[in-house]
């Protein structure tokens, strides 16, 4: 694993020893970021069950403002923690060993507005993926113009649209599909109202 783009292009990258996931690879990642573009750039960015921190850091590479990285595994904290350091960044992140789901609710109370949020939830808990994304479209923590992605098996199919949330892309690399969704906006009248 490296960090694909920016400032830290080329660092290597560590997994967390023993860790039950599997990495993010480098080509899903440089497909992630060629979808999401310059939008990364000044973005506030979200890394849930950030794992490595491999997606976290390589929107920090690429001049996202701020990232936070979530996981709730002690080992993949402290990866984290390390490769962040071993790629210079010292400001503009926030690393919590936290249940996704507590810090979900934490940042909606706080009234943090991302405009991109990254999930990669371990493939071995099928339940997981549409939890999170019901969690998310209760609790809205995504600007209007906001990109939230998930990734899946590419066997599993999630629902393309909740109350707030509709997914408008798919795209399949291995054994994996990344998700895109984002907020399903009011349609409004030519005179302006809804």
């Amino acid at each position: 694993m490296r960090v694909i783009s920016g400032i830290a292009k080329g660092k290597k990258l560590k997994a967390p020893p023993g860790y039950d996931t599997r990495p993010v690879t480098d080509r899903i990642k440089e497909a992630l970021f060629n979808v999401i573009g310059s939008d990364i750039r000044n973005a506030k960015f979200l890394d849930l069950f950030a794992g490595s921190g491999s997606v976290g850091i390589e929107a920090l590479s690429r001049g996202a403002d701020l990232v936070i990285l979530v996981d709730s595994g002690r080992e993949a904290v402290r990866t984290i923690h390390h490769n962040l350091k071993s790629c210079g960044f010292e400001v503009g992140y926030e690393v919590y060993r936290q249940d996704v789901f507590v810090a979900i609710r934490a940042l909606f109370n706080r009234e943090i507005k991302f405009d991109l949020i990254y999930i990669d939830p371990p493939f071995t808990n099928e339940k997981l993926f549409e939890q999170v994304l019901t969690t998310l479209d209760k609790q809205v923590i995504i600007n209007p113009d906001g990109i939230i992605i998930i990734r899946a098996p590419r066997r599993k199919s999630l629902p393309p649209v909740f109350e707030n949330l509709h997914c408008y892309r798919a795209n399949d690399y291995g054994e994996s599909t990344l998700y895109y969704y984002h907020l399903i906006k009011e349609e409004t009248t030519g005179d302006g109202t809804i």
